[in-house]
Formats: C-alpha cells, structure tokens, sequence
C-alpha cells in the first residue's frame, strides 16, 4: 500500500511575509494562507486556513525586536502543533535577542536561551537560521539547528568587484573568526579593529590593529545596528591610507539614525541581507537576497538531503 505524504507548507510571519514569498516562489509553492485577527488592545492571532495535519511546516518570521516578532512565531508555532503538523521547522532568518547569550555582569537574563527553550516549547522540531551572534547558541537547542551562513551570497559578490589589494576586517575582536574564514576564501590579508564600550551601542574608544595603507577594505559583522562602529572605523581606515572601505553585515537592523550615519561616514557600500525588511532605501546600502539560499536548505531538508554545501564557512 503506498503512503501519502503530505506536500509541504510555508508560511509567513507578517513581518518577513515579502521574504517568504520569495522563498515560496523559490521552493517551486504557493505561500500557504494565514489570517491574523486583532484585539482593540493590540492582541492578536493567527489563524492557518487551511489543513497542516501530517505535514512538514516551514514558518518563516525574523524575530527582531519589538517582541510582536516573536510573540506571533511562537503563536504559529503553536497553533500548526496543535493542527497535527508532523514536523514544525521555525524558519528564523534573523534569530533576534541573540546578543544576550551570556552573563556579562551579575542579575542580568541570558535572553538567547529564552528564546531558545520557548521555540522549542512553542513547537518548532527544527531552526533554520542564518549566521547567529554567536555561534554557541546552536547549543542552547534540543532541536535540530541548521546554521546557514550568508558568506554564501556575500562572496560571490565581493569576488564581482575586482577589487586590486582586498583587505578584509573585524569591527572588533569577537568577529576576528568570522573576518580570517572571509579572508581565506578570498586569498586576503586581515585587519581588525579594536574598541572600548562606555555603554551598549557607545564606543569610548577604537584602535587599528594592521595595515590598511592602499587598500581596499571589506568590514565583515553579523549585523549592524545603529552603524556607530561601522561609521568610526571606516573613517580611521581612510585616515590610515585606505583606498575605500566597505562593509558587509548580515543583518540590517538599522535602528535610531543609522542612515544618517552611513550616508555621513566615508563607507563606500553597506552590503546586506533581506533578512530583517528594509526600513527605507539609501544609495550606500545594496540588499542581496537571502530567499534563494533559504528555499534550497528548505527543499534539502523535506527530501532529506544534505545541506553541507550550504555551510561555505
């Protein structure tokens, strides 16, 4: 007797809902139909309207602040458990409050494991994401983690600019493995930038640690908030002789006057992901898509496939 599998569902959060139909589109389906009604109070709910029983479920949603984001994963996670779905894989491309994934000083939350335990809770058998703060919060999961990195957009395009003397650098030393695995592939020196905190989103202080005279200089971050560090630091490499300086960071935050600072700092280019919506346009930020790499993992995971080839880093 044959068995019926059941094809597979993509839905969308309402604040990732551009991305996911762009991934849908890339997984060769339609993007599945959810409504979600709202209380006078700001309360919501979504609602799938139609059949997940069996099926393996693909949610996408970024969880960015503010915490609606999660708040309405965690419902859909939620409600395609409690419709039968066979397998919920919680599709994040950007796993927010993920710079909280320590103690850093006494009485304060470890909120990347919060995060991590309520998915979980939620309903999510799988997480798929894109180039985490810090690679240890796969360890915060008993679920699967499928760890995709964005080097695999970002290179490909850093390698069509032809740049004569690349340089790559870390805006400070946490992202020093992430600047050298850069550096490899493209046969590149590294340079990495040393700074001083006074509080969070404030540098005191910053330092060039190596030579960027006469080079071309590539940034590399996960993501970029507020565009302080990225601003102070191209402004010294170009103070220290460098040809141009841009940057590549996975996440496009951009929060408070983050524009503002980009358009004002001798940053040549801001290149990012589409993994968190963009709030509005600016000439110095090119957004490179990450629904394509997203659909390939998705579709290697429905037919149990490997996706090794998606983790270039």
């Amino acid at each position: 007797m044959e068995i019926y599998i059941p094809e597979p569902k993509i839905f969308a959060c309402k604040q990732s809902q551009h991305l996911a139909e762009e991934i849908a589109k890339h997984y060769g389906i339609s993007l599945g139909n959810v409504i979600t009604s709202t209380y006078s109070d700001g309360e919501f709910q979504p609602s799938f309207e139609e059949s997940v029983r069996g099926s393996r479920v693909f949610i996408v949603g970024s969880t960015h602040p503010n915490s609606d984001h999660l708040m309405e994963m965690l419902l859909m996670l939620d409600a395609a458990k409690r419709s039968s779905a066979k397998h919920i894989a919680a599709v994040l491309p950007y796993f927010g409050w993920a710079r909280q994934d320590r103690k850093d000083k006494p009485r304060v939350p470890i909120a990347a494991k919060l995060v991590a335990k309520m998915l979980e809770t939620a309903g999510a058998t799988r997480i798929i994401t894109m180039d985490l703060h810090a690679d240890q919060i796969q360890g915060f999961f008993e679920k699967p983690v499928d760890h995709l990195f964005a080097s695999t957009i970002f290179l490909p395009y850093l390698k069509s600019l032809n740049l004569d003397n690349l340089t790559i650098a870390s805006p400070d030393m946490g992202g020093s493995k992430r600047a050298y695995a850069y550096s490899k592939f493209l046969k590149s020196d590294v340079v990495i930038c040393y700074k001083q905190r006074e509080k969070a989103n404030i540098i005191s202080h910053m330092e060039l640690i190596g030579n960027v005279e006469g080079k071309n200089v590539v940034l590399v971050d996960d993501m970029v908030d507020t565009a302080g560090t990225l601003a102070k630091a191209a402004d010294l490499m170009m103070e220290r002789g460098a040809i141009s300086v841009r940057a590549v960071c996975t996440h496009a935050i951009l929060s408070g006057n983050a524009y503002e600072k980009i358009e004002n700092s001798k940053l040549e280019e801001l290149i990012v992901t589409d993994s968190i919506p963009s709030k509005q346009n600016s000439p110095k930020v090119k957004v490179l898509s990450c629904a394509k790499l997203f659909a390939e993992v998705m579709l290697n995971v429905n037919s149990n496939k490997s996706i090794s080839s998606k983790f270039l880093m």
